[in-house]
């Protein structure tokens, strides 16, 4: 962890005499890796040989300390923290809504500001609460480049991919609002260890497909595990993909997070037409790639997500050919009863049979959890996140898919 004792007998940096830039076009330090970090600081005047002790520095404050104010860095001199103000920001995303559920869930609506001609965009953050675990899922996409069929989320078209900030940012915003950064005048050696956080868990299973913006979902997560800052366990965070399978590869050698795979129907013709992107990545090459992914065991599971469509994916039949096709990979599949949306042609699976292809798969030596609703006063529902003007009818907007959120990563 970064030391909180630097000293100021370092040069000041003088910053030049510049325009007003509004904070809406200042780039932000958050979501850069060190090296980047380091370049943006040599270009606005900072001394290369205090380059590393400054990163260091602004490395603490942004993820360890949790900080949104350059003022709030208090052993960085007035001259840097002066500089700093002038060329970058590291505020949060505006929140537009703020809800909390019966049962803990919450939601954050936030809004990002415009990127070049764009206009700003809108994506939703859900954290849930679990018992000796907190579970927060993050987005990689304004909207979603596939269209799988019973996904509310996929009928929205794509409007721009996140950036590593922004990935970054619905993280470091819900541990804002759930208190989990240590109190401002904390002694240094004395902020909590991670595992007494509140936000022990991430998935990257919000809007959009993660493997489609994969550089910023690289950074962003590798910045989130790494040890001098928010330091989740990478055991403790989960990507879900529907089944890019090039990137598969990449994300078990460039990333190493725990896999979670979309998978909803064991035959080609079906997965065709709920996953479409199966015509692309069929069957045998996404589970090839799943049984190619690194340090798997019994302790680092892939996770099969498996959405229960009555009379399309449901008969014991499909039960067999799902444990005929995860031969030989360690895994774990939640089964998740469908949660209707106006406009869609499926229902869900009767309760009784969901409970017998639940338990055909645990008797085959399987974990298959069903998940139970959460958060469904606040449709705080992975399949179902939509932009602030989108939004279904209150009446209509319950929650089931939120299930698909926890349970995921392991407890170390």
């Amino acid at each position: 962890m970064a030391s909180m004792d630097f000293l100021n007998t370092a040069e000041p940096v003088k910053a030049p005499v510049v325009r007003n830039i509004p904070a809406a076009e200042k780039p932000s330090l958050i979501g850069l890796s060190r090296e980047d970090m380091g370049r943006a600081l040599v270009e606005k005047g900072v001394n290369e040989r205090q380059v590393k002790m400054r990163v260091s520095q602004l490395w603490h404050w942004l993820y360890v300390r949790g900080v949104s104010d350059f003022d709030d860095m208090t052993n960085v001199s007035k001259d840097m923290r002066e500089m700093l103000k002038t060329h970058f920001t590291i505020a949060r995303p505006e929140i537009v809504d703020e809800q909390i559920s019966s049962d803990g869930t919450r939601k954050w609506l936030l809004r990002f500001p415009a990127r070049g001609a764009g206009r700003p965009v809108e994506i939703e953050t859900v954290y849930i609460p679990e018992e000796g675990r907190g579970t927060l899922c993050i987005s990689s996409q304004v909207g979603c480049t596939l269209t799988c069929s019973f996904c509310h989320t996929g009928t929205q078209k794509l409007v721009r991919n996140l950036t590593a900030e922004e990935i970054l940012s619905q993280l470091l915003l819900a541990r804002d609002r759930l208190g989990d950064f240590p109190d401002r005048d904390t002694p240094a050696g004395m902020i909590a260890p991670a595992e007494g956080r509140k936000v022990s868990n991430v998935v990257m299973m919000g809007m959009g497909e993660p493997l489609y913006n994969f550089e910023s979902v690289k950074t962003a997560l590798l910045i989130a595990t790494d040890g001098d800052g928010l330091s989740l366990s990478k055991r403790r965070v989960t990507l879900s993909t529907s089944g890019i399978v090039p990137e598969i590869y990449r994300t078990g050698s460039e990333i190493g997070v725990m896999l979670a795979i979309s998978l909803h129907a064991v035959r080609d013709e079906l997965r065709d037409m709920l996953v479409p992107i199966n015509k692309k990545y069929p069957l045998k090459e996404l589970l090839d790639a799943c049984r190619a992914y690194p340090s798997l065991s019994n302790a680092r599971r892939i996770t099969f997500e498996y959405v229960m469509l009555k009379d399309v994916n449901d008969s014991l039949e499909d039960a067999k050919l799902l444990i005929q096709l995860l031969k030989g990979i360690p895994a774990k599949i939640n089964l998740i009863p469908f949660n209707p949306w106006p406009g869609t042609n499926y229902q869900c699976s009767d309760w009784e049979q969901i409970e017998r292809f639940a338990d055909f798969i645990n008797q085959a030596g399987y974990a298959s959890p069903i998940r139970t609703p959460r958060g469904r006063d606040i449709l705080a529902a992975c399949g179902q996140l939509k932009s602030e003007s989108e939004r279904m009818r209150k009446v209509e907007r319950m929650a089931f898919e939120a299930m698909m959120i926890v349970g995921h990563g392991e407890d170390d």
